[in-house]
């Protein structure tokens, strides 16, 4: 071997160090995060287009996106809120049971997070309608959000009728794998409730498999622990769609351990 043939070798494999990292990381630093789901449907309404135009903005729990916050600074959540407990509620639909839970309890704030633009815009005019002013709004993936939540500020989360991707292959795509769940953990305060309800029976296996896993226990004590819905409960859009197409819904509650 020649005597330059180790620096040379050591200076290949570093710069093909350096392409697989910079191949795994957006220009803002961002990590890639491979997104499944849909960011818009039909054409908004007019009045949906206002709603995003004058009220998302104040609607904002603070610096989420990589973009605008590259050093994952954590939100100040006593300043949004001032200093309620904060709930969760992952991928909100249409928001009819967010709205619903932050009108019941106006001594709690709700961040609710959804991609999926249409939805965002039925939730600001719900919002409007119900006059609720304990909410925020993540107009994006969820993951990007629990970055910047402090550990362990979360006293409440709601997984409501996910994304069911029922093909074995697609299962990894599901909300209920650790990618998902070790950062909802570390955000919940020990003892925060969350809550999963969907109408997919293999949805309900992986979940009892992968949640305690993460350092949840199941708090059902025999089958009327999932089969009924919860006091609180507000039927949405996609379990009454759940219902007239036969499908049962099923209602699980964890405790966050620690």
């Amino acid at each position: 071997m020649s005597g330059d043939q180790k620096p040379r070798d050591d200076q290949t494999k570093n710069a093909r160090t350096a392409v697989a990292n910079a191949a795994d990381k957006h220009a803002s630093g961002a990590p890639w995060r491979n997104f499944y789901g849909r960011f818009k449907g039909k054409t908004l309404k007019d009045s949906q287009k206002r709603y995003l135009d004058e009220d998302l903005a104040s609607l904002s729990p603070g610096a989420v996106d990589w973009d605008v916050n590259p050093d994952r600074t954590p939100l100040d959540l006593n300043a949004l809120f001032g200093g309620k407990e904060v709930w969760l509620e992952i991928g909100f639909g249409g928001g009819e049971h967010l709205v619903h839970q932050a009108a019941s309890n106006p001594d709690a704030g709700i961040i609710g997070a959804e991609p999926f633009i249409n939805g965002v815009a039925m939730l600001l005019g719900k919002i409007r309608k119900a006059g609720a002013g304990n909410i925020a709004v993540h107009p994006g993936d969820a993951r990007d959000l629990m970055d910047v939540l402090p550990e362990a500020s979360i006293s409440r989360a709601f997984l409501l009728y996910p994304d069911p991707w029922p093909k074995a292959r697609h299962h990894r795509r599901r909300f209920v794998t650790q990618e998902h769940l070790e950062p909802l953990a570390r955000c919940l305060k020990p003892g925060a409730i969350f809550r999963v309800a969907t109408d997919i029976p293999d949805y309900v296996r992986q979940t009892l498999e992968e949640v305690p896993k993460a350092g949840f226990e199941w708090l059902a004590e025999g089958p009327e622990g999932w089969r009924q819905s919860w006091d609180d409960w507000i039927s949405t859009r996609y379990e009454q769609k759940a219902l007239r197409e036969g499908r049962t819904p099923h209602y699980l509650t964890f405790r966050r351990l620690g």
